[in-house]
């Protein structure tokens, strides 16, 4: 099933199904009027929804209409709880490589994780503002998902049923910003601006064999200004998988329904493979070379990021956006 949050002038949109194909979609108001609504009672909405969603497909939903990406929302525009982890840990191993900082031997075993953010998310076509180029803007390419209800202290063997959603991520990162506000040791704020998501939040089934073992195992399409920087496979190097992040983050609270749980950059070892934000290209070009060639974003520049299936269909629809200055 594909869900996704229309913009209608209200501050959480309007909830649509959308075909497999991502070519039509129809109102599911009748079922629940928010993507939030359907997850607050989701054993009762979701297979009315799937009955819309087969029906669609089928070609014989009466109030069909076709499917506008631009027009979309995020499929939660706002969310009770966004975490992020960072299970990639190739990522962080060569961040800190490049600054000649130890890795720590517990990041291979103990997730890292932050709170970001949820009250004000980005559609996937809209464009991303910011003040200066000095910033430091970076795209960061990921997957989460969505939960329903999660108990505190839920095992990590217990957790996959809670899923109820994937969605494609643009974790959008103000580099130069993160540094010195890390070292005031109280996390991230001001580098980690408005999240963006993909049009479309799709249930595991929809992925077929691509999903398993807790992970997507699809590549990352990443162009940026028109140029593919990426397709690293997501399930692989994938060290916490999302059944692992989600038992990591209701270790001491609940996860209510509609808490999104963030895979964080998806890289791989192999360089072949490109990389899925700047950073890592440039932690690549610390390490080789001593000097960080590639710069950082410019206002203009673009950022597209999607996922085909085995099938070569986009799965999630694309994340399209352009920096902008804020004035």
């Amino acid at each position: 099933m594909k869900l996704a949050s229309l913009k209608d002038g209200s501050r959480d949109g309007q909830l649509i199904v959308v075909s497999r194909d991502l070519s039509m979609a129809h109102i599911a108001h009748d079922m629940a009027p928010t993507l939030q609504r359907a997850l607050d009672d989701w054993a009762f909405i979701a297979p009315q929804l799937n009955d819309l969603y087969q029906t669609l497909n089928a070609g014989k939903a009466r109030h069909a209409f076709a499917f506008e990406p631009a027009q979309c929302a995020a499929p939660l525009p706002r969310a009770f709880q966004w975490a992020d982890g960072s299970s990639y840990v190739n990522h962080v191993e060569l961040a800190r490589k490049a600054r000649h900082a130890e890795m720590p031997a517990s990041f291979w075993t103990d997730p890292l994780m932050y709170q970001g953010g949820s009250d004000d998310f980005l559609g996937p076509c809209d464009d991303a503002y910011f003040g200066s180029v000095d910033w430091g803007i970076d795209f960061e390419a990921e997957l989460a998902v969505v939960t329903d209800d999660v108990p505190m202290g839920t095992a990590e063997g217990a957790c996959e049923p809670h899923i109820k959603l994937l969605m494609l991520v643009n974790d959008w990162s103000l580099r130069n910003l993160i540094p010195p506000e890390l070292a005031k040791g109280f996390g991230f704020y001001h580098g980690k601006p408005a999240t963006a998501f993909g049009p479309v939040a799709v249930t595991p089934d929809e992925l077929g064999d691509a999903w398993h073992g807790g992970k997507v195992h699809l590549p990352m399409l990443c162009h940026w200004n028109g140029r593919k920087v990426g397709e690293a496979l997501a399930g692989e190097d994938m060290v916490f998988d999302f059944r692992r992040l989600i038992a990591h983050a209701v270790t001491t609270r609940n996860a209510r329904a509609g808490s999104i749980i963030g895979s964080g950059t998806v890289s791989n070892k192999n360089p072949s493979r490109g990389w899925s934000c700047i950073a890592e290209v440039r932690a690549l070009e610390m390490i080789e070379t001593g000097e960080a060639r590639t710069p950082f974003m410019q206002f203009g520049d673009t950022i597209r990021i999607e996922m085909v299936g085995r099938d070569g269909q986009s799965v999630f629809g694309a994340i399209d956006q352009k920096v902008v200055a804020h004035r």
